[in-house]
């Protein structure tokens, strides 16, 4: 899901990675919008709100709006530099550090958000560290698939699927058709995550409120421990067929 780049990459790849992240995406989103009536996943909507208050004259919303696109931001740039980092000497785990700092934050806004007042400017303080969190795993998923996928928003798949699903009416060749259904199914699978973990967050949020953030961390582990018990059921079966092959010689 995560260790395979460049060339290795398949479709399966992609498609594992951006099921499960764009239902972490989506319980994340509905989490800040519930608790702190804020956006969580993606920053268009805060340029505008941002451009809003300041025709308004009300600079201190506006600053608000402002640092939310940079703490997305500064979780992109951290992400994308700890995983240059780590793949000088350990490129097979280029993702862990990341994901990790990713389940650090949402585990911490959770407890941190359990005795907070959301409605004050404790509830700001959570708004960033979540759109941290959102940029950290944006930056690495888009990175990991060479921007194949994308899981926090959704505004460019819709569009990249309307451009698709009007191709279908012009490509004619057999490959050419059986690719651009593949990159479909992709983004279509894409948003239905991303719906269902709305979905589900919302009906979460209702039991657990902020702790619906240790479900989101549960997830982002889990595909953590799939990727490594992957690796070491490869690792075990290269082992086995060169020592099979060593006693058949």
């Amino acid at each position: 899901m995560f260790r395979h780049q460049g060339k290795n990459r398949t479709f399966i790849h992609n498609l594992r990675l951006a099921t499960l992240l764009s239902f972490v995406a989506g319980i994340v989103n509905v989490t800040g919008v519930l608790s702190v009536q804020t956006l969580t996943t993606n920053v268009t909507g805060h340029f505008a709100y941002f451009a809003e208050e300041i025709m308004k004259q009300d600079y201190s919303a506006a600053v608000t709006f402002f640092v939310f696109t940079i703490f997305f931001l500064l979780g992109a740039f951290t992400s994308n530099f700890l995983a240059e980092l780590i793949s000088k000497k350990h490129p097979n785990l280029s993702h862990v550090i990341p994901i990790s700092l990713e389940m650090i934050v949402l585990i911490s806004v959770g407890i941190f958000g359990i005795a907070s007042d959301l409605s004050g400017s404790e509830g700001k303080w959570i708004a960033f560290a979540m759109l941290f969190a959102m940029g950290i795993q944006n930056s690495l998923v888009t990175k990991i698939s060479q921007s194949t996928v994308r899981t926090t928003h959704l505004t460019g798949l819709f569009t990249d699927l309307g451009i698709e699903l009007s191709q279908l009416f012009f490509y004619k060749k057999t490959e050419e058709k059986k690719k651009l259904k593949t990159s479909i199914y992709l983004r279509l699978s894409i948003i239905i995550f991303f719906f269902v973990g709305c979905i589900t967050g919302g009906f979460l949020y209702n039991l657990l409120e902020m702790k619906t953030l240790f479900v989101a961390a549960t997830f982002l582990l889990f595909a953590l421990l799939y990727d490594y018990l992957r690796l070491q059921f490869h690792v075990i079966k290269r082992k086995t067929f060169h020592h099979k092959t060593i006693l058949d010689k």
